[in-house]
């Protein structure tokens, strides 16, 4: 959905700062919740507990919430762990689970908005921050901008990226890398600020952050504090929840709430708290902290029953005497009169004009390039995993021989085992160390409106494919040519599709798993298991298909290694020749010179598969279109379910 873009922005690339953009006169931009509830049904006991499982009890996260606040305000959301204010900015900007039990209303500048335009009014910074390690400051919010704006040219999007840093003081380190745990890059509360400055990216009228410094020390804190009132002083609306701020921080608040058990116990000014709590018999001690004295004092002890009995009570009393306040009456009649205007300035959208969903891969795919591909560990390990594992066969084996006394066929049956498993082992090893990230930035920036989730899942199918070519062919050309197999070009090239096909299709079979479930260590066990068993059921080479029963049978059809293990067996025994013992000995009395010619065995384990050459081949390589489609819908299945729910 389009927005209205800041004019200050229009001319000049810039952020607009206090009173720009806004007519003389014209209404501040105003947000306003009234009576916003939500419960969600959870489940009695443990999954092993049958009995509790199949039971569930109604908790509610979320009682009747109101507020109100206008632009150019900074509001602070107080509350011990637990006490719903996470929930509260879930709620604000659309992103709750379980939309059917949410209830209220979110009014912007008096009128309601509907479930599908929060995120187009809202900005919403979480508390983790997921930006790519390998990327510059600059880099990263300049991908941003183009996923955002369509109709922009290069020179716009730099202006406004230069102005955004500038405003939150990180055009002095524009060219760092942004770094991780194990790579080197810019600070903590640089980090926080660059996921601001993604936000801001759009122009927001409202921002929204959940836990902006946690993990930050005092300093640090203080400081980006004091950089989102600033911003909120430049004709913005900033709600963030906080926990335990320094004192130094009371007079930046222009409103503060405090929560518990998912009910607002006060919503006002600073200096309207102290008077508050004070007038109910709780003054702050001088040398204090408020915010520390006044969550302690709204929090619930659960250490024990009579405990929380006594402090759930006190709660309830602080609830019921803000409801009963002036100051909560105030919120209430600043509602009624945002809504009962009789001319109502517009919704301020976000600036947003997004670019095509094929332009939306193309950066997707530029940004997930360049970011891996400053990993020069991760892409030596990429390029050359196959060749390590290659060079261990090659020292066991050395030279195949053509004697079936000295284990001719046995060497390459061996050998094709390995080439059938292990592939699809590395691509599954890629997959879980570079998606993750990948899937949680697109996690976040799929709830922004910037694209799908899907989008980022085939733009990083893309990405793997000319590194899966190359790692494949170097080790195909060195196990191929260095143990001795079939000495043909074209039996090569044959030898290097079916090894390329396998590991593509372990990395696509991750990606589907890694669709559906969160856990990278989960998925890595879940895919060795799945591949382990293929190899069992579908290779021949444990167990020949024709001595299972007939529901492995079955189950062989639906495995990729059936297919491979059958093209490389034909590929590498059809018109080979074996001797038997040596020249001068006699074959007549020794079974294994029944084997002398590589067409027997072929018959012998895989009848018929001289035959299906052509179709196997097909059937493998249709495995490749068909897992990225499934991975696709998986994708687009999680995402649908999200949003229903």
């Amino acid at each position: 959905m389009s927005g209205r873009a800041s004019p200050a922005l229009e001319k000049n690339g810039s952020i607009g700062h206090a009173g720009e953009g806004k007519a003389v006169g014209q209404l501040p931009d105003s947000i306003s919740v009234q009576g916003v509830s939500y419960t969600i049904r959870e489940r009695v006991g443990p999954w092993w507990n049958f009995s509790l499982y199949c039971k569930k009890w109604t908790r509610q996260i979320l009682k009747d919430v109101s507020f109100h606040i206008e632009s150019g305000q900074i509001m602070g959301i107080l509350g011990n762990s637990g006490s719903g204010k996470t929930t509260l900015l879930d709620a604000i900007s659309g992103r709750l689970g379980h939309k059917d039990n949410f209830f209220g209303e979110v009014y912007l500048n008096g009128r309601q908005l509907k479930r599908e335009q929060f995120r187009d009014c809202f900005s919403y910074v979480p508390q983790s921050d997921a930006l790519l390690s390998f990327l510059t400051i600059q880099e990263s919010l300049t991908y941003t901008a183009l996923l955002t704006l369509k109709n922009c040219s290069n020179s716009s999007i730099k202006k406004k990226v230069d102005a955004v840093m500038a405003e939150l003081s990180l055009s002095h380190i524009a060219d760092k890398i942004i770094g991780s745990r194990n790579v080197a890059g810019i600070s903590g509360g640089e980090r926080r600020r660059v996921s601001v400055a993604a936000q801001l990216l759009q122009d927001p009228k409202v921002m929204l952050l959940d836990e902006p410094t946690t993990g930050l020390d005092c300093l640090t804190a203080n400081q980006l504090v004091l950089l989102l009132s600033e911003l909120a002083h430049r004709d913005r609306i900033v709600i963030l929840t906080i926990h335990q701020p320094r004192s130094e921080l009371f007079k930046l608040f222009d409103k503060i709430a405090i929560m518990s058990f998912g009910e607002m116990v006060f919503c006002g000014n600073p200096m309207e708290m102290i008077t508050f709590f004070s007038d109910c018999g709780f003054s702050c001690p001088e040398q204090s902290n408020p915010f520390d004295f006044y969550v302690d004092l709204t929090s619930v002890d659960t250490r024990s029953k009579e405990h929380e009995l006594k402090t759930y009570s006190r709660v309830q009393q602080f609830v019921s005497a803000y409801r009963n306040s002036e100051i909560f009456s105030k919120v209430l009649a600043a509602i009624e009169k945002t809504k009962c205007m009789k001319e109502l300035p517009p919704i301020p959208f976000k600036n947003k004009d997004l670019p095509s969903g094929f332009y939306q891969i193309l950066i997707l795919l530029r940004r997930t390039t360049r970011n891996l591909s400053r990993d020069k560990i991760g892409v030596i390990m990429r390029l050359l995993q196959n060749l390590l594992f290659g060079l261990f066969i090659a020292f066991f084996l050395l030279r195949l021989r053509s004697d079936l006394a000295q284990g001719a066929v046995q060497d390459r049956v061996g050998l094709v085992y390995q080439c059938v498993s292990a592939p699809p082992y590395t691509g599954m090893l890629n997959a879980v160390a570079l998606f993750p990230p990948l899937r949680a930035i697109s996690d976040q920036e799929s709830k922004d409106g910037l694209y799908k989730k899907w989008q980022m899942l085939v733009a990083y199918i893309v990405h793997f494919l000319p590194f899966s070519v190359i790692s494949v062919a170097i080790f195909s050309t060195f196990i191929y040519w260095t143990t001795g197999l079939y000495p043909d070009a074209s039996r090569f090239g044959i030898f290097f599709a079916v090894v390329l096909a396998s590991h593509m299709i372990g990395e696509l079979l991750t990606l589907v798993i890694l669709g559906v479930v969160q856990d990278p260590n989960i998925v890595q066990s879940g895919v060795v298991l799945l591949n382990s068993a293929g190899v069992i059921v579908g290779t021949g080479l444990v167990r020949t298909i024709e001595e299972m029963p007939t529901p492995f049978k079955l189950l062989s059809f639906l495995t990729f290694q059936k297919y491979s293990s059958e093209v490389l067996v034909v590929n590498e025994f059809y018109g080979l020749n074996f001797t038997c013992g040596g020249a001068n000995s006699s074959t007549a009395n020794n079974p294994a010179c029944v084997l002398s010619q590589g067409i027997r065995f072929i018959e012998k384990n895989y009848p018929g598969a001289l035959a299906r050459f052509t179709v196997d081949f097909l059937v493998l390589y249709a495995f490749i279109p068909v897992l990225a489609i499934i991975a696709i819908l998986s994708f687009k299945l999680r995402e649908r379910i999200i949003d229903r729910q």
